[in-house]
């Protein structure tokens, strides 16, 4: 018989350290770095759908191309949506969460008492003037007169600040809430990606709008880890509302349908191959979702979003390219 490693096992302790600096569940406490501390509360892991929202939206434009020059524009675009404008987002969050994550999370930086509110404070203000300064910048570079990428930043830092903050707290309720972030992680910046490269028109806004929907499908699933803090504190998280079971189909409904309708969409734009791609990388989403997420979404949450999300985000990749070659 062998014996099971225990919570002070080496592998156990990196694989917690490793969980607490990029800001996911089952962290520990005691980390006493500033820096890493700093860096927990921006929670590194929600900066990649960002990220790779601007490649989407690249892509999209048709007007990207593989010179140095657009090359440098998109990884600073990427800087913008993932470590400031998402940074900020996150360290708001945490910041107005603190009384839930004493219940859910106590190991988070500021419940746990590893970081002032003060320092927290002057991190959400360095963050986002970083953010909308180097927004400015993308629009100066580019020449844009009507500074758009500016004005999608300005979008993202108010939506960011009422869906965490009183008097609106968008994320009080669970449809509000999860839309405004589905639509910060998908549209915002594939819209700041498409308008770096291209002309961001109304059919583009409308569809990424859409394709949000999934992405509230994918923001459901971060309601599962916190659904008894937000019982206690009255907030109207779906799993809340409908119950751990319903919410969950909801959530893999969300997530299926709205791509399987941009699918419908390429195949309207005669994208045929785009299409049939796209929804071969929904099969395996639903796969996952029967074997993880329906049966216990409270347990499997995060295998569920490490097994299923590479698959969506590899859809909104293609979806970007049939954009760039349909609609340009």
């Amino acid at each position: 018989m062998t014996d099971t490693p225990d919570s002070t096992t080496p592998a156990v302790e990196t694989a917690a350290a490793a969980r607490q600096l990029l800001g996911m569940k089952g962290a520990k406490s005691g980390e006493t770095n500033i820096w890493k501390i700093r860096l927990q509360l921006m929670k590194p892991i929600t900066w990649i759908p960002l990220i790779w929202g601007v490649v989407c939206g690249a892509a999209s434009s048709g007007g990207f191309t593989w010179s140095l020059e657009d090359i440098l524009k998109a990884a600073t675009c990427m800087l913008l949506s993932g470590p400031l404008m998402a940074g900020y987002t996150q360290t708001l969050n945490d910041y107005y969460d603190r009384e839930i994550d004493a219940i859910n999370e106590p190991y988070r930086p500021i419940p746990s008492g590893a970081i002032s509110l003060n320092q927290v404070r002057a991190q959400i203000i360095f963050l986002v003037v970083a953010g909308l300064g180097l927004a400015v910048l993308l629009d100066v570079w580019a020449n844009h007169p009507t500074l758009p990428v500016t004005k999608i930043a300005l979008l993202g830092g108010f939506l960011a600040y009422i869906y965490s903050a009183p008097p609106l707290k968008l994320k009080k309720n669970g449809w509000l809430g999860n839309y405004a972030l589905g639509a910060s992680y998908i549209a915002l910046p594939w819209w700041a990606g498409h308008a770096l490269f291209g002309e961001l028109t109304p059919t583009i806004v409308v569809l990424t709008l859409i394709y949000s929907l999934a992405g509230l499908g994918i923001a459901i699933v971060n309601d599962f880890k916190s659904v008894e803090g937000d019982r206690q504190l009255g907030l109207a998280s779906l799993p809340v509302m409908f119950g751990v079971g319903t919410a969950a189909w909801i959530c893999v409904l969300m997530i299926d349908i709205f791509q399987l309708g941009i699918a419908g969409y390429l195949i309207a734009l005669h994208a045929n191959l785009y299409a049939v791609i796209l929804i071969l990388l929904v099969i395996p989403q639903i796969v996952f979702q029967d074997m993880y997420f329906l049966r216990d979404p409270l347990k499997n949450d995060v295998k569920y979003q490490a097994s299923a999300q590479p698959f969506l985000v590899l859809g909104m990749l293609v979806v970007g390219l049939a954009l760039g070659h349909t609609l340009v």
